[in-house]
């Protein structure tokens, strides 16, 4: 017996040191691209790890639909700290949750080309939505939305669901705001050109580049990806007449967050050069602050007009603006 007890008090007291040097972790979830190996995930979360004593640890959901609704499933109980790649379409039914709480820090975002000011949701990049092309297979691309409607039934375009995809939410709202009431007949006139629709922005993408479609719902940023990263300058963004749909992504802390004083940390990391700096080359995005701007950024097309929609708008009307587009879709 005292043997037994000697092993069992001998074992506590080497799992002593383990217990009493573990780190906290700081639980963030956010979408696929944003961790994969040349999003900016992995990036900050070596910079942040080197500020905080702690492992940042991300969980990476398909979009930010997918986010949305991992939190909304788990309520309460959700072990996330933060959540990362909301944007502004989804924040009133997310904050209708009850499940988010003010972030208390200060935004420094002086490069949105619209004023923003919420106290939960932070601003952390944003961007336009645009239909890429390949110059060398397109010569003349749609300069509108409404010749992208009404060109022949041979072009071919691939869009993403807007159920589970951010830009395929995006394109929708871009529709709705062009064409109003009439959006289910502009949506019929698409359709003979749609090659599929997919659930993912990669997916649509990848089929775009092996030559499947001639254009590709994505970011008016999309092309200085292969400038910058790639050194090709083949893609461009279509540039619409009538103005293009903007996205502003944001970050949140969860009410419940197991690590509130991280997660403040993390919320004003985000404000920082560091971060700031990590997103346009990796996220591909535009950061919220003019510093941070990269070179190559410049050649990118700058649309006459945004179009947004307000979260509350987004919420009242996204279940019929979606089943409206089923419907077309069908008939």
């Amino acid at each position: 017996m005292k043997q037994l007890l000697a092993s069992l008090t001998a074992a506590a007291l080497l799992a002593m040191p383990t217990m009493a040097t573990a780190k906290p972790v700081l639980t963030i979830y956010t979408y696929e691209s944003f961790t994969s190996e040349w999003g900016p995930g992995p990036q900050i979360e070596t910079a942040f790890e080197a500020t905080c004593d702690c492992d940042l640890n991300f969980v990476s959901l398909d979009s930010s639909i997918g986010i949305l609704g991992r939190v909304q499933l788990e309520g309460a109980s959700s072990q996330a700290d933060i959540v990362l790649g909301l944007d502004t379409n989804l924040t009133e039914i997310a904050r209708d949750t009850g499940l988010f709480q003010p972030h208390g820090v200060t935004a420094q975002a002086d490069n949105l080309p619209i004023a923003y000011d919420d106290d939960m949701f932070m601003p952390f990049d944003w961007g336009y939505f645009a239909f890429v092309y390949d110059k060398t297979r397109m010569a003349t691309p749609p300069t509108s939305l409404q010749a992208l409607v009404e060109a022949d039934d041979d072009l071919r375009i691939v869009i993403q669901d807007p159920r589970t995809a951010t830009p395929g939410l995006g394109f929708l709202l871009w529709v709705k705001s062009v064409y109003g009431d009439g959006a289910a007949d502009a949506w019929r006139a698409l359709n003979p050109k749609i090659v599929t629709v997919t659930k993912g922005w990669w997916d649509a993408y990848s089929l775009f580049l092996e030559g499947e479609a001639d254009m590709v719902m994505s970011y008016s940023t999309s092309p200085a990806y292969h400038q910058i990263a790639e050194g090709v300058d083949q893609y461009a963004a279509a540039a619409f007449s009538e103005g293009h749909y903007m996205q502003i992504e944001v970050a949140a802390m969860l009410k419940n967050a197991p690590q509130p004083e991280l997660a403040k940390a993390f919320m004003a990391f985000i404000q920082g050069p560091e971060f700031q700096g990590i997103i346009p080359t990796t996220n591909w995005m535009y950061p919220t602050q003019t510093s941070a701007i990269p070179d190559g950024f410049d050649s990118l097309i700058t649309p006459d007009n945004a179009f947004l929609f307000s979260g509350a708008d987004v919420k009242d009307n996204k279940q019929a603006w979606v089943d409206e587009w089923l419907s077309a879709a069908t008939n």
